[in-house]
């Protein structure tokens, strides 16, 4: 169903696991501040939740396509998708695992078909859907690279303080994007390549340009090794692959500074001017950002035709039904989603 001609196409948040914080996240965003967004999940668990949690929710079911009720503190619009059992905070049941996978195929259609504007992911619980038969899903990063039929897709956090291309007095901005994202640690060096690693680079300086307002993005690029390999006697693979993609790449104009050991990188004054930073794997380079910003930071995902953001978190099932969850990540996510498209 097309979307009224005078109504701009909403973003849209996926609630995610039904058994964790996702829900609850998501009324709790709708109970402070007008919403004129869409969830996607199931009304019947989100009712249950918000009077678990003593939230006065209105939800309003509409079709996606259809027009939004007018926006205001505690009521959320829901495109409805039911569970397929019924669900109970922090227990994980499995036979869900298909409906979490529905949340995201119905955001992923409506934002390439026009209904949404940006969609916005609360967190999944990845042992959920394996153990759902999806036994090859590795994450929301992935699954969306394959539902859209590209190649590559990078995978970058944000603090809050990056929202709008600057910071905000309180902290250094700070963006890490990932050159390899869910691997065991045994397989990263063998995934560090020199096409894989120069189609990451050159997704993040478009995406840093076309989403962020970053003219002449300049990144610096963390080494794999201890000491970026200290010339060779700690690892080869930044004088044989890494050094190699950057030197070529800067040959065409791109400013990038590295490998740099990740140790210093990530210190003032190493990140000043810096608009990202390229880590070579997950745990090298999320730590230092969630504990710059946890909970004021997001993650995005770059070379998708479409824009998604998502929380900093995971599902937090011993916080579910709980009321203890903070909502903030979320809340960056879909400012930041928001501010994308703007941008866009």
């Amino acid at each position: 169903m097309a979307r009224p001609q005078d109504q701009q196409a909403p973003l849209v948040i996926t609630t995610g696991e039904p058994a964790g914080i996702g829900p609850e996240l998501v009324l709790m965003l709708a109970a402070k501040q007008p919403s004129d967004w869409v969830a996607i999940g199931d009304p019947q668990l989100l009712n249950h939740r918000a009077r678990q949690l003593g939230l006065d929710i209105e939800l309003v079911c509409v079709a996606p396509g259809e027009r939004l009720p007018e926006p205001r503190i505690g009521r959320l619009a829901v495109w409805p998708v039911a569970l397929h059992v019924d669900c109970h905070p922090g227990r994980i049941d499995p036979a869900n695992g298909r409906y979490v996978l529905e949340l995201l195929d119905l955001a992923v259609a409506a934002c390439l078909d026009g209904r949404a504007s940006a969609m916005v992911t609360a967190p999944l619980h990845k042992g959920a859907i394996r153990e759902a038969g999806y036994n090859d899903f590795i994450g929301h990063t992935e699954y969306l690279r394959d539902t859209c039929a590209v190649e590559e897709v990078v995978m970058m956090l944000a603090t809050d303080s990056a929202l709008h291309g600057q910071a905000d007095g309180r902290q250094q901005a700070l963006r890490v994007a990932l050159a390899t994202t869910h691997l065991p640690l045994k397989d990263v060096a063998a995934a560090i390549e020199p096409h894989s690693l120069e189609r990451v680079l050159r997704i993040l300086a478009a995406d840093l340009q076309r989403w962020f307002g970053v003219e002449s993005p300049r990144i610096a690029v963390c080494g794999l090794n201890p000491h970026a390999g200290e010339g060779g006697h700690l690892g080869r693979e930044e004088i044989e692959i890494i050094i190699p993609v950057l030197e070529r790449l800067r040959g065409e104009g791109m400013r990038l500074d590295g490998p740099l050991p990740s140790d210093t990188l990530f210190t003032p004054r190493h990140l000043e001017g810096v608009d990202a930073v390229l880590a070579m794997y997950h745990d090298q380079g999320l730590p230092v950002l969630k504990y710059a910003g946890f909970g004021r930071a997001a993650n995005i995902t770059l070379g998708l035709p479409l824009i998604r953001t998502s929380v900093d978190h995971g599902t937090a099932l011993d916080l579910a039904g709980t009321g203890q969850a903070d909502p903030s990540s979320l809340g960056v996510a879909l400012a930041l989603a928001a501010d994308m498209v703007r941008s866009r």
